[in-house]
């Protein structure tokens, strides 16, 4: 997460080297995951590959809290789940019905959680220009509460939601059409769920194999098309707040994120760090 993040930001301090690609042409690579790991322990230690750790596992506790609470207070028994008895136009009104619960549960943990995702990124991101404002959690919140009020911790949030519902639709959805018309056994719970409930006992490994590798590669597929979010509400994590690596040259001060959407996409960085191994120059 650390050296992904870094690579979002464009901080590459190590200089590309040439390597060729499956064409066999000569190309330049940046440094990758194990490279880029080295660099910071030679920096910081091997505590450094930890920064922002404490922040990120409290957002993701209280993102795991808030999911079970809203699940309680809306309990998915009291909805149909889907079944091959079903016919088209019923199961799909099912799985938007519990697509729309699963959001429900999505949103309402990503704006309890957000605030400390904000406060991992801003730790992580000192590295760049080796500053010490963010130390601690209570400290980061203190001074985002007094620097930039309440709407300092949700900076980003908008961009996050929106690759969330997007990557929870069509995984739903998709999964859903795959198993309407590819398979005709029983079909419930989250897309996955959908995918491998119906797979039938007596199934083969090659085709357990093959669903696998469909819904592992509609996955990954939909998880680019969301990439971009994902990196534009973490760049405004950290944009103008201070920090070195949210301002000039890194990136110019955002007025909002269809302001930083549309600077990446000018720059044709939308998916700038979505690779850790194979990393091209631009």
């Amino acid at each position: 997460l650390f050296m992904g993040f870094l690579s979002q930001v464009g901080h590459e301090p190590l200089p590309p080297t040439i390597g060729r690609n499956v064409l066999g042409r000569k190309v330049l690579y940046l440094p990758g995951f194990f490279t880029y790991a080295r660099h910071i322990v030679e920096v910081d230690g091997k505590r450094g590959l930890f920064r922002g750790l404490t922040p990120r596992l409290i957002s993701s506790t209280l993102s795991t809290i808030t999911r079970g609470s809203v699940k309680k207070a809306f309990p998915l028994e009291d909805m149909e789940h889907v079944s091959n008895k079903d016919d088209v136009k019923t199961s799909l009104r099912k799985v938007v019905k519990e697509t729309s619960h699963e959001m429900m549960m999505q949103c309402v943990s990503r704006v309890v959680s957000h605030p400390l995702h904000v406060i991992s990124m801003r730790c992580m991101v000192q590295f760049v220009g080796r500053e010490v404002k963010y130390s601690g959690v209570f400290s980061a919140i203190g001074r985002i509460f007094k620097e930039e009020g309440i709407l300092g911790f949700f900076v980003g949030l908008v961009p996050h939601i929106l690759g969330d519902v997007i990557f929870l639709w069509c995984c739903n959805l998709l999964a859903h059409f795959i198993n309407t018309y590819a398979v005709d056994d029983n079909v419930s719970g989250s897309a996955q769920g959908r995918v491998w409930g119906s797979v039938p006992s007596t199934c083969s490994w090659k085709e357990l194999l093959g669903k696998a590798t469909g819904f592992l590669c509609f996955q990954i597929a939909v998880s680019m098309l969301t990439y971009p979010f994902l990196l534009v509400g973490d760049l405004m994590a950290v944009n103008n707040c201070g920090l070195r690596a949210g301002l000039p040259p890194y990136a110019p001060a955002f007025a909002s994120w269809i302001h930083c959407w549309r600077y990446l996409s000018a720059q044709g960085q939308l998916f700038r760090g979505s690779s850790l191994l194979f990393r091209r120059a631009p």
